[in-house]
């Protein structure tokens, strides 16, 4: 026993890092000062509580240029919706109870700035009575026939 370094430590057990260890700032920059090779990637989407996703047109649309954009309402159907909406002494808010739909919907069509939606156009146009879409627009809708 004569001869035992009390100075020297001996480590018998050390736990390896976790994960979350190794992914912290601290430990990447070790790595590359030891030069090792560090990898890092990011994830479309990650760490976020998103319910609804983005399609890949509207991030093809965000990466390209101002020269790709969604096509909006035509003026002109914006004013038929109005001459319609005017015609039945409605508000935007009374069309808007109309069709199940907000009233800022009704004012993004009015105003020509809203992306059209065909749904809510048909439910416009059965609103108001009046053809938003096709050769027949601004004409009144005809009634729909019985089918046999």
């Amino acid at each position: 026993m004569a001869d035992s370094d009390w100075d020297t430590v001996t480590v018998l057990r050390k736990k390896p890092q976790k994960a979350s260890q190794l992914k912290s700032e601290q430990a990447v920059n070790q790595a590359r000062r030891q030069g090792a090779q560090v990898e890092t990637s990011t994830k479309y989407g990650a760490a976020t509580n998103k319910q609804h996703s983005t399609s890949l047109n509207t991030a093809k649309l965000d990466r390209e240029t101002e020269e790709l954009r969604h096509e909006k309402v035509s003026v002109d159907v914006g004013r038929l919706i109005q001459q319609g909406r005017q015609a039945k002494n409605w508000t935007q808010k009374d069309l808007a109870t109309q069709i199940n739909e907000k009233p800022q919907v009704i004012q993004e069509y009015e105003q020509g700035k809203a992306v059209p939606n065909q749904n809510v156009l048909g439910k416009i146009e059965r609103a108001i009575g009046l053809a938003l879409r096709g050769k027949e627009k601004g004409q009144p809708l005809a009634p729909r026939g019985k089918k046999k």
